[in-house]
């Protein structure tokens, strides 16, 4: 649990963020007596809100690493905009690296069906429905990467409508006002 206070009321708030584990990879150094193991650590932290942020730590033993890699994952929140508070706005891919992921909404109901790090992170973000797909490495690194890539990218309509100086209601009734020209055209 996090504790901050804001600076005007002096009060404390609590925030509580759901911590996960993706990965531990063991590591092996040969040096002059033989080799000296060491341990890293992928973890993802969120508030299951729209917040979410990694990180990555390396210690001799597995429980330091995942405190480094927590305490990392705590420094980089970044904060994605989430449609219904439950999926995303729009289809997006991302890349990192050789690692690339394409990211789908999906109607109520779906659920998260997603693979390995990709899963652990829209668990953690609070996304309930969305539907993934990882190409190309399935290194976890390459794919959390690659996956926050593509979160990072996601434009909300009051985004939009901030960017072009225009209401939400105008780009939103738009949209869906082209979507059905477009089925009307198709039958």
């Amino acid at each position: 649990m996090v504790q901050a206070t804001d600076r005007h009321n002096k009060k404390e708030i609590k925030e509580e963020l759901v911590e996960r584990l993706v990965h531990v990879n063991r590591v092996a150094k040969t040096v002059k007596g033989g080799r000296t193991m060491s341990f890293a650590a992928v973890v993802v932290v969120g508030d299951q809100k729209g917040r979410i942020g990694f990180g990555t730590g390396k210690a001799a033993e597995v429980p330091e690493a995942v405190v480094k890699a927590t305490n990392e994952a705590k420094k980089n929140i970044i904060r994605i905009p989430l449609r219904e508070g439950r999926t995303l706005h729009h289809d997006i891919t991302g890349r990192f690296g050789a690692g690339k992921v394409v990211l789908r909404t999906a109607p109520a109901g779906t659920g998260v069906i997603a693979g390995g790090p990709m899963r652990a992170v829209f668990e953690v973000l609070g996304v309930q429905d969305v539907v993934a797909k990882s190409l190309g490495s399935n290194n976890p690194y390459n794919m959390i990467k690659a996956t926050f890539d593509a979160l990072t990218s996601i434009n909300s309509p009051r985004m939009v409508a901030a960017k072009r100086g225009k209401k939400v209601g105008d780009i939103v009734s738009r949209r869906e006002n082209t979507v059905k020209e477009t089925k009307e055209e198709e039958a």
